[in-house]
C-alpha cells in the first residue's frame, strides 16, 4: 500500500515495534488529554486564502539562527532513535541534511554527537538536558560544538518525568544492546530495570531538579553555542527568556509526555509570540503531521516548526527512506498550502491568513 500522507507511518511501525518500544513513543502523560489536543486544536483553525495571486514560482527557503535552510521543517530530538530501526540518528541525519534542513540530536541519543557528525555535512543542533554532575553537562556541550553541532536546545520542562503509565506497565528500560552513547564513558550510559519506569528511575537519579534561570546564563558562560530554550508555554516565561539571553525559544509541551493538561503548543504559540515582541525568533515543536499545520504555526508568528513522532514512526517503518519521505512530504503539502493560500514566500505568510476560534469576529467587508 502506497503512503500518501505522515500519519500511516504510526501504523506501520506499531506493527513493526516492540510493544514496550512503540508504546515509549507513541505515548503521553496520565490521560493523554494534551497528546490528543496538540493534533485537534489545528483542527479549530481554518483557512482565509487569498485568491488570484501568481503562484507559479514559490519559495519556501528560511534562515534559522543565520543558517539557510530548505524549508521552515525541522527535525525535533527524540531519544534513543536505535530502538526504531538499526541505524537510528544516522539515519535520521542523513535524512535531514538530503533535506537540505536541520536535526536536533536528543542528549539520550543511542548515537553519540561523534557518530552523528560523522555522517557528513548537515547543519544540526543538540538538545541537552541538564545532569546533576555539571562537568558531565560542560564536557558534553564541549563534545557537540567541537563537532561542529549549531546551537544547543535546552530543554527546561523535565526537572522530573512526567508520569506514563504505558512505561510504568511496561517496565520500560533500554534494550540492552544499546546505550545513550554520549553518556558511555561516564557511566551513564545505561538504564537499570525497576520496578515501574526505568527511565523515570534514571531521571530522578540523573537530571537536576535545582535547574532554574541562572543555568541559561551560565550555559552561555561554557559555549558560544546560541541557546534555544525549549519548554516555553507562557508569555511570562517568554519575556524571562528573552531578558536571560537565548537565542530562540521552541514552544513545547514536550510531545505532550510531562504535565497533561497543558494547551497544545499551537493554542499557545501565539501569547508566547507577542511576549517576545520580535526581538527573538519562535518555533513550535508538537502535533505538526500536515503541511497545512505547518502554515498555521508560521501564520500565528512561528518562524519555524520541528517534527518529532512522525520521524520515529517513518524511520521504523523505512529507515532512511522513510523520514526523507516524511519530510518530503511535508514539504510538498506545506508548499501546495502556500500556493493555496496565495503566498509565495514565508514572508507573504500572515495573520490574516488564518481564522480561530479565539479571534474576535471580523467587520464585514464594504463594498
Amino acid at each position: 500500500m502506497e503512503i500518501t500522507n505522515v500519519t500511516e507511518y504510526e501504523a506501520i511501525a506499531k506493527e513493526k515495534l516492540p510493544k514496550m518500544v512503540y508504546d515509549y513513543y507513541a505515548s503521553g502523560a496520565e490521560d493523554q488529554w494534551t497528546l490528543q489536543e496538540n493534533r485537534n486544536a489545528f483542527a479549530r483553525i481554518l483557512f482565509r486564502p487569498r485568491i488570484l495571486i501568481d503562484v507559479s514560482k514559490i519559495d519556501m527557503t528560511t534562515t534559522i539562527l543565520g543558517f539557510k535552510i530548505s524549508m521552515p521543517i525541522m527535525v525535533a530530538p527524540t531519544a534513543m532513535q536505535k530502538m526504531a530501526h538499526p541505524e537510528g540518528e544516522y539515519a535520521t541525519a542523513r535524512a535531514a541534511s538530503a533535506a537540505g534542513t536541520i536535526m536536533t540530536l536528543s542528549s539520550w541519543a543511542t548515537s553519540s554527537v561523534e557518530e552523528v557528525a560523522s555522517t557528513g555535512p548537515g547543519i544540526r543542533f543538540f538538545q541537552l538536558y541538564v545532569y546533576k554532575n555539571r562537568n558531565v553537562v560542560e564536557q558534553l556541550v564541549r563534545r557537540a560544538e567541537r563537532a561542529g553541532f549549531k546551537a544547543i536546545a535546552l530543554t527546561v520542562d523535565t526537572p522530573r518525568l512526567g508520569r506514563r503509565e504505558s512505561d510504568i506497565k511496561n517496565r520500560f528500560t533500554l534494550p540492552p544492546n544499546l546505550t545513550l552513547k554520549n553518556f558511555e564513558g561516564l557511566d551513564l550510559g545505561k538504564m537499570d530495570e525497576a520496578n515501574d519506569s526505568g527511565l523515570a528511575s534514571y531521571v530522578a537519579g540523573q537530571i537536576d531538579r535545582t535547574l532554574s534561570w541562572k543555568d541559561v546564563q551560565w550555559l552561555q558562560t561554557i559555549t558560544k553555542m546560541p541557546i534555544l530554550v525549549k519548554g516555553v508555554i507562557t508569555g511570562e516565561d517568554a519575556r524571562i527568556a528573552v531578558q536571560a539571553g537565548a537565542a530562540g525559544i521552541i514552544v513545547s509541551n514536550h510531545g505532550a509526555r510531562q504535565l497533561d493538561y497543558v494547551p497544545a503548543t499551537i493554542s499557545a504559540l501565539e501569547e508566547v509570540v507577542k511576549a517576545t515582541q520580535g526581538r527573538i525568533p519562535v518555533f513550535l515543536d508538537g502535533g505538526v503531521r500536515r503541511g497545512t499545520d505547518v502554515f498555521k504555526a508560521l501564520a500565528l508568528g512561528a518562524s519555524g516548526i520541528f517534527i518529532g513522532r512522525p520521524v520515529v514512526f517513518s524511520l521504523a517503518a523505512e529507515g532512511e527512506a522513510g523520514v526523507r519521505k516524511v519530510l518530503q512530504m511535508l514539504r510538498d503539502e506545506f508548499e501546495l498550502t502556500m500556493a493555496l493560500s496565495g503566498c509565495r514566500s514565508l514572508k507573504e505568510i500572515t495573520r490574516n491568513h488564518i481564522t480561530t476560534e479565539w479571534d474576535t469576529p471580523r467587520p464585514s467587508a464594504r463594498l
